[in-house]
This record gives C-alpha cells, structure tokens and sequence, in this order.
C-alpha cells in the first residue's frame, strides 16, 4: 500500500516497509470527530499563530480580505465543526465504517476562487476514514496547509493520512473543483477512475417586488460578499416586469466601499468601459453595474437581472438548470443565507459521502 506523508512536497513511500505504521493507526469515527471539533475550537480561538497565517493568506491574495477569510472560517466552524452536527450528519450514512478495512486515497484539487472553499472535500474524506492527498490552489493554500499541518501536530498518526501536492498521482478515486475548461483536463486524466468533477456554478435570486428593507439587505450579503466569486453568491436576479430598482441600489451602497479595492475597481472600470462603448444601458453605484442580460453567470463587480411574467415559469427554468447551485428567495434559501451552507449542501448536488460510502 502506498502512502504519502506531509511535508513540502508530498513524498511516497515504499510498498510494504509502512504498511505497519497503517496498521498501528487507531483512528475511529468517534476520534475523527472529536479532532475536527478540536480543529473548530482551534479555529475560532485567535491565537498568535493563526492570527499569522490568516495575515499571510490575505497577503498572498489580495481578493481574501481579512472580513471574508473571517466570514468563511466562521461558516466552517458553526456549520461543519460543531460536534453535535458532526454526529447528526454521519448518522445519515451507515455505511461509514468506525475504521474502512481498506480505505481508500482520494485525490482532492481544490479551487482558490473563496477563503477555504475545499474543506469541505477534505471534512468528507477525513470523517469517512478514507486517505486524503490534497492539491491546494496557488490561490488559496496558506490556510488549508495550516490546518492541516496542525492536525498532524496534535495526532502524529495523521501524517500517513493526509498529504498535501503539488502534482496528484497513484490515488485510488478524485475530487476535483475547477471550471468549464479545466473539467475537460479533469476528465481526461481521472476519467478511468471513481471521480467527482465539478464544474462552473452560480447562484441566483427570483424577486417578487414585496421583499422588504431587511430582505434586500441580506441580498445584498448573497451577492457582494467574496466579491462575488463563489459559487453560492447570486449573480442573476429574476425581477417582475416594472420592479423599481432604486431601493435595491440604495441598500446595495452598504457595500461600496468594495470600491476602494484596486483589483475590483479594475473589474468594474473595465466593464463600464465595455457599456459605454457599447451603448448597452445600465444601472449603476459606486461598486456595482446592474445590466440586463439572460446570462446567469456575470462578471466581477455586475450583476444581471431579468424581467419575468410569469414567476412559476420562472421556478420551474430555474429548477432544472444545471448551471444553478442555489436559488435565493421567499420560497428558496432565505435572504442571506446564500453563503452559510451546512453539511448536506453538497457542491453540485451531488453527496460526496454517499459517493465515498460507494468506495468503501
């Protein structure tokens, strides 16, 4: 059995000469959980150290602001690391062993698009008892190295389960999280393995024109919040014919101050030229454009809308649109919640612990 330790690079071993380090490993279900509660509580305490690493993060990507790498790490700890979620959740699947006889290396790329946004991969594989070995995105891999390096710190055994690489190779299934483009390389090099490839996805909000002050403003955190850059943040609206924007723009002005962030004003800049120029109309404040336009997907600093007629029509497009993640609205996710999934809103739709139940 091949297994890869934590260290710079990941490094194999040799068959046979660890396989008693595997055996040795006492690591149940119950122990599992126990150190990711740990790992929350460790999370949520601001010491010297993480305080550092979170510092780093922020200055190896300027889109992780200090108040969004907080955001998601406060999501992961009161939605994914809470024990008593942790024992409700893995109750919904017997099949998750206290130790698998045979446990399985998942390969798990991670994307870079939001603070943390792979650890939920990593929760399933580590909770189901499989192996994980992990590739960060350059774009987000301060945080999730540090984590990880800690858990080794508090159980040493770890190491021959969790790894970290630059390149994946030899693992026995795959996760994996890019875009549109990058699915295509995915399959390509996965496809004759167990795999999960997940590709671009968005969010959007169907609006009936009675939503109030509070609502829009809880709007307001489904779209601005990571820039708008994950793939829970809303970059549709569906809008009955006549709606009156004002109200939306005005509220939405709590977050201008996304403005004063070079690299979003750059994107906003960019794409107020192309309107202009274009003589496309739209609406605007200081760090948003508002553009009419049947794309579900928008760029960084826009935000498309559509007029609708009938809203059950709407309901029903939007349902079966494999594009969509979440929809947001008074029959939807509430306002505001866009962004808190808990430990069944898998990526995609699809279960990635009944999928490693599979592999058991």
């Amino acid at each position: 059995m091949k297994l890869y330790l934590l260290s710079k690079t990941a490094k194999l071993l040799n068959d046979g000469e660890n396989e008693p380090l595997l055996k040795n490993i006492d690591m149940n279900l119950s122990k599992r959980i126990d150190l990711m509660a740990k790992l929350g509580q460790y999370m949520q305490q601001n010491s010297e150290d993480w305080q550092e690493v979170k510092e780093k993060a922020y200055s190896k990507n300027g889109w992780f602001l200090p108040e969004f790498i907080e955001l998601s790490i406060n999501n992961i700890v009161n939605h994914f690391l809470q024990k008593s979620e942790l024992e409700k959740w893995i109750a919904l699947y017997p099949k998750i062993k206290e130790q698998p006889s045979n446990p399985k290396l998942i390969g798990i790329v991670m994307a870079g698009n939001i603070p943390l946004v792979g650890f939920h991969d990593f929760l399933c594989v580590f909770i189901s008892g499989h192996r994980s070995l992990i590739k960060p995105s350059s774009k987000d891999e301060v945080l999730i190295k540090h984590l990880v390096e800690k858990l080794i710190e508090w159980e040493a055994s770890l190491k021959n389960f969790i790894g970290i690489a630059d390149m994946l190779k030899n693992c026995d299934a795959y996760i994996a999280t890019g875009s549109n483009s990058t699915a295509g390389y995915f399959d390509y090099y996965f496809g004759k393995f167990p795999n999960i490839i997940r590709r671009n996805r968005t969010s959007v909000a169907v609006l009936t024109g009675h939503e109030t002050d509070t609502e829009l403003d809880l709007l307001a955190d489904d779209v601005y919040q990571y820039f708008g850059m994950g793939c829970r943040n809303i970059t549709k609206l569906y809008v009955p014919k006549g709606y009156d924007f004002l109200p939306l723009i005005n509220i939405f002005k709590r977050y201008e101050y996304l403005a004063d962030h070079h690299k979003y004003k750059n994107n906003y800049d960019y794409n107020l030229a192309l309107h202009i120029l274009n003589n496309k109309v739209y609406m605007s404040n200081a760090a948003l454009l508002l553009i009419d336009d049947k794309n579900i997907f928008s760029p960084v600093s826009q935000l498309h809308y559509e007029e609708y007629d009938d809203i059950n029509q709407i309901k029903n497009d939007l349902q079966t649109n494999e594009s969509i993640q979440c929809i947001v609205g008074k029959e939807f996710i509430s306002f505001g919640a866009a962004q808190h999934p808990g430990l069944t809103d898998y990526a995609d739709g699809i279960d990635t612990m009944k999928w490693l139940e599979s592999l058991s």
